[in-house]
């Protein structure tokens, strides 16, 4: 038995070696990928978005039953539509929290330019359409989230093997807050459960180290 406040940390002292081998080229992703926010204008070609979702669906799931269904999002139009709209929603909940009106105000504004600044879009949604039903509400919910575990791992998939293509991402939460919204403005089937939302670009910087 182990507790991860006294795991060694050999990857702190990981260092390029230059002709890695193909285990320090794996190390080398996972320890380079970071949260980025900032992208470079140009758009990643359509061929490396759709390489991602192969790599995505790789990913184990519950029952291998793969609930998982992506949304990719690439238009300004589309992608402002989608910002507003949650904007709005988020103006309005965070008004009747009695929030302070001027940090409602920056974080709306915040919001919307993080989602039309990323190049793509990939929102990351679960269906139960697949998956097993209960008549008891435990074991139903002990589904749900074996089903959102699945979403999440494909998601995982996608920011690694965007992180080895020379791109960078960021997992937004934020479409779990208003997913009926989300599929409104998107016109979703009703199954399709928005669960997250990953930008993906090229990185305008490299991001912060990060400390574990």
């Amino acid at each position: 038995m182990y507790r991860t406040d006294t795991l060694e940390r050999p990857w702190q002292d990981h260092a390029d070696v230059g002709e890695a081998s193909p285990d320090a080229r794996f190390t080398d992703v996972v320890l380079n990928r970071r949260s980025v926010r900032r992208y470079l204008p140009e758009q990643p070609p359509l061929a490396t978005i759709n390489r991602l979702l192969e790599m995505a669906v790789t990913a184990p799931s519950a029952h291998n039953r793969q609930p998982w269904r992506f949304v990719v999002i690439r238009s300004y139009q589309e992608k402002a539509r989608l910002a507003k709209a949650m904007g709005d929603k988020l103006e309005r909940d965070r008004m009747a929290d009695n929030d302070d009106p001027v940090d409602i105000k920056n974080d709306v504004a915040r919001s919307f330019a993080r989602i039309t600044g990323a190049p793509t879009l990939i929102l990351l949604c679960v269906t139960m359409a697949e998956m097993d039903s209960y008549r008891d509400a435990d074991r139903s919910r002990h589904e749900f989230c074996m089903a959102t575990q699945s979403v999440a791992m494909a998601g995982q998939n996608i920011m690694l093997a965007a992180q080895a293509s020379g791109l960078s991402s960021c997992w937004m939460c934020a479409p779990m807050f208003c997913p009926t919204l989300v599929q409104t403005t998107l016109n979703l089937p009703e199954d399709w459960v928005p669960q997250g939302m990953l930008t993906v670009g090229y990185p305008a910087n490299a991001g912060k180290p990060f400390v574990r």
